[in-house]
Parts: C-alpha cells; sequence; structure tokens
C-alpha cells in the first residue's frame, strides 16, 4: 500500500471513531453498562412501646384538685394533677369485671421491687400460694407498687408478659402500668398522695 492509500485508510478510520460507526456491529453486551443503583432502603419506623408512643402526655385535668391520682376506669387512663389545671396522663389496666372499684383512697407505702403472692380475691378459697421474688420475670408487681389503703390494691408494674394488658380491663383490681411508667410515677409522688377512681 503506497502512503497516499495508507493516509486514505487511517483518515476512513479516524472518520468512523468519531461518527460512533466503528461500533455499529457491535453487541450490546459487549457494550459497557452504566452501574445499576441500589434501590434505597425504607426508613425504619421509630419503635413504639406497648402503650403507643411517649409518656406522660399533658392533658386538661380530669378533677380540679392538685397532687392528686385520678384513674379513670372508662378510658383506662391514669392522671397525676398538677396545680396549673393539667395533668400528667399514662395508659393502665383496670380491674375486670366484678373487680374494678371506684372512690377515694390514698397511698400507704411504696416499694422496690416488690415481692408477691396471689391476694385472697383471686385464690377461690384456696390457701395462701407461693410467693415471688421481686425482680423476678413472672413477678406481675413489675419494678414499682404504691399500695392503697384499699384492701389489698397497689398502683404497681408489670411483668413482661402482661405488657400487652395495658389499656383493658384486665387485673383482680389493682390499676396496672407498664414498669417505665410506674417507676416514673414513683418517683413524682409520695405516700399520702389521694387517689380517686372514677368512672
Amino acid at each position: 500500500m503506497d502512503r497516499r492509500r495508507l493516509l486514505a485508510s487511517l483518515a476512513a478510520s479516524f472518520a468512523a471513531v468519531a461518527t460512533g460507526s466503528a461500533f455499529a456491529n457491535t453487541p450490546d453486551a459487549a457494550a459497557p453498562k452504566p452501574a445499576a443503583k441500589r434501590a434505597a432502603k425504607p426508613k425504619a419506623k421509630p419503635k413504639r412501646n406497648a402503650a403507643g408512643g411517649a409518656w406522660p402526655r399533658t392533658v386538661a385535668a380530669p378533677v380540679q384538685r392538685a397532687e392528686t391520682i385520678v384513674v379513670s376506669l372508662n378510658k383506662r387512663m391514669l392522671y397525676l394533677t398538677r396545680d396549673d389545671g393539667t395533668a400528667l396522663s399514662w395508659p393502665v389496666a383496670v380491674g375486670r369485671s366484678g373487680m374494678s372499684w371506684k372512690g377515694e383512697t390514698r397511698i400507704v407505702s411504696k416499694h422496690v421491687r416488690p415481692d408477691w403472692q396471689a391476694p385472697a380475691s383471686i385464690r377461690g378459697g384456696r390457701g395462701p400460694g407461693p410467693i415471688i421474688p421481686g425482680g423476678a420475670a413472672n413477678n406481675p408487681m413489675g419494678e414499682r407498687a404504691l399500695v392503697l389503703e384499699k384492701h389489698e390494691i397497689a398502683i404497681h408494674g408489670t411483668s413482661p408478659s402482661m405488657r400487652g394488658s395495658i389499656g383493658s380491663a384486665a387485673s383482680a383490681g389493682c390499676i396496672r402500668m407498664l414498669n417505665e411508667h410506674v417507676m416514673d410515677l414513683y418517683e413524682r409522688v409520695r405516700v399520702g398522695t389521694p387517689v380517686i377512681a372514677i368512672a
């Protein structure tokens, strides 16, 4: 090939590259592909506790009487009233049918991780059952207990298996709270604090 033909051939090749025709017969699989984008992972939803959300919540006090615990049986809520007309509120489990109560009483003692023994109201005439030590996973009193002047009734925590009962009528008359909630309430009240149960 003489020099003139060689230059003409090189010129044709450069022209083909410039117009893209040099790849006209190249299979698609051979052409470089852009990296596939990874699908974005959905954001994890914030965890909520068994009672649904953050507590306590500030609401209008159900009674105009400061520094009083008020339990609403119908709403399944416990309120701690304040002197500004508001109250802190938490969800609770209340006594099941035939075992709930209304009226006024007061806190007579406060306990951390109390032992538990089945009260007479649920023993059905049988003798005292075993004592479940405080802190045990199956102890229904949970982390704290506020014992009321009313016989065998307390505001207390719960065992892990009973957390789902909060918001229902499920107890033998006691007011049941999540452990984290009763621990908070425990620090806010004193022996002698009035407790009122209303419809």
